[in-house]
């Protein structure tokens, strides 16, 4: 048998691709009623439709992509032209105004040195507690030795924690 046709020109270049129409078989065989895939033992035309529709949907895939592709290439050639935009007005006013830039210069430095003093004080903060945990650490380790031990160790301790009963007026 002779090669299969190449695919349409739609198909190769990224396209969809062309409904392809079935021809009715010509020659000898046609006539005989059997077509050339059942001779070359090719699965039933009915099996065909299945390929036919995953291909189908493959094609409308890839142009939804190629849609998709090119809405974002649309959206960031216009970015880009936005903030070219942007970028000539800000050096026509620093050219115009050149003490406006170094306001906003000192502006952006005030609000970083604010933004530091508060990360700093946050710092100290946090430091300060770990001290205050550090130490009541070291006090705890200190009072087993002060505190006598034994197996009545707890009892003798047992009157300072209780409170005193109150009195009833």
């Amino acid at each position: 048998f002779p090669p299969p046709p190449p695919p349409p020109a739609a198909a190769r270049h990224g396209g969809l691709a062309e409904r392809h129409v079935r021809q009715p078989a010509a020659g000898p065989a046609a006539a005989a009623g059997t077509s050339r895939r059942a001779r070359a033992g090719r699965p039933h035309p009915a099996s065909d439709g299945a390929a036919q529709s995953q291909q189908h949907a493959r094609g409308r895939a890839g142009s939804v992509l190629r849609g998709v592709d090119q809405c974002i290439q649309k959206f960031l050639d216009v970015a880009r032209q936005t903030e070219c935009f942007f970028l000539q007005k800000r050096l026509q006013l620093s050219v115009q105004k050149p003490e406006q830039v170094i306001k906003e210069d000192v502006s952006e430095l005030r609000n970083e040195l604010q933004r530091k003093e508060a990360l700093i004080q946050k710092h100290l903060g946090k430091l300060r507690h770990w001290q205050q945990v550090l130490e009541d650490i070291s006090v705890q380790h200190k009072k087993p030795a002060e505190m006598p031990q034994g197996p009545l160790a707890y009892l003798e301790q047992a009157p300072a924690n209780i409170p005193a009963p109150m009195k009833q007026t």
